[in-house]
């Protein structure tokens, strides 16, 4: 056989070394070029942008051309710059509703986020009533806001009240809840604390069910109280959700609207008006749609620094 024949045998595909025939090679299928499956991905998350779309940016875009505008929703919109914005920080209003706004995210906060926690812990520890427990936190969950605060209104009443009643029978008060600037404000971070508890406590609840039993076992072997398996096991594990649960509380009770609004309309003297019912009065009641949006931008603005800020100084810890 002469060099072109073994040249050619060895490159035949249907020859072995050995030179018997060897079996042809399957065809390779041919895999999907990269644009078909991103213009695949696209299709299938297309009707939820568009959903997005329509209903979050273009209201924030909206918004921003708003806050430029004079618009009383009647008359054609007037463009005025950054009046709205100087016209907000001229309000002498704004810094009354700022310290009350801070005032209740504050106290709902000291008070707002320990207390769930609390009640978590000891609900996972007694775990044969704890289903009982669960039901009986959550149950203002469920109640509607309004109603809710419409209840807390009666218990506050000065005359017939459940609070002043329960004071009466020991010869104590009656107290003005609602009437008076030391106390409207506490009262009103009791009832937030009240309806917003449940939904923090099942939260904690189903983070400590995913902390690993060795843990605690391990800690029973080595003779630790309750209270060290809670500091050294429990509150190591729950570091994550408690810094989510932090920031959203903390972004929550600085957007507080319904509860001075409908139990107090701001008062006494203004001692509970927030950032929200400015809004809420100068778009509702005075028709200034304009000055309303530029507050709400600024709300927005405040609230994303806070909460930039609050990543930052808590990133180093939630890594430990």
């Amino acid at each position: 056989m002469s060099i072109d024949a073994l040249g050619e045998a060895a490159a035949s595909p249907s020859a072995s070394p050995g030179g018997t025939p060897s079996a042809p090679a399957p065809p390779q299928m041919k895999r999907p070029r990269r644009w078909r499956r991103d213009l695949a991905a696209l299709l299938f998350l297309l009707p939820a942008l568009v959903l997005f779309g329509v209903f979050s940016w273009w209201p924030i875009l909206r918004s921003l051309l708003l806050s430029v505008q004079y618009n009383n929703l009647v008359d054609p919109p007037k463009w005025v710059g950054l009046e709205n914005f100087v016209h907000v920080f001229a309000d002498p209003m704004l810094l009354t509703a700022v310290a009350n706004t801070v005032k209740f995210g504050a106290l709902s906060v000291l008070i707002g986020f320990p207390l769930p926690l609390l009640l978590a812990i000891i609900m996972f520890e007694l775990r044969r009533l704890g289903g009982v427990f669960r039901v009986l936190v959550y149950i203002p969950v469920i109640i509607p806001p309004v109603v809710s605060v419409l209840l807390w209104k009666f218990f506050y009443d000065p005359d017939n009240g459940l609070f002043n009643t329960v004071l009466g029978a020991f010869g104590l008060g009656p107290i003005l809840w609602l009437q008076t600037q030391a106390t409207a404000l506490p009262s009103l971070v009791v009832l937030i604390v009240w309806a917003g508890a449940g939904s923090t406590v099942l939260l904690f609840l189903a983070a400590l069910s995913g902390v690993a039993p060795e843990l605690y076992e391990a800690a029973e072997v080595d003779g630790a109280s309750i209270w060290r398996r809670v500091w050294h096991v429990t509150l190591p594990q729950l570091r994550g959700i408690m810094l989510i649960l932090l920031l959203l509380q903390i972004i929550g009770t600085l957007q507080i609207f319904t509860e001075p609004y409908v139990m107090t309309d701001g008062g006494p003297e203004n001692s509970t008006v927030t950032i929200l019912m400015l809004i809420y009065r100068a778009a509702f009641l005075n028709g200034d749609f304009g000055y309303a949006t530029a507050l709400s931008v600024l709300l927005a603005i405040a609230l994303g620094i806070v909460s930039a800020v609050y990543l930052r100084l808590t990133r180093s810890w939630s890594k430990n």
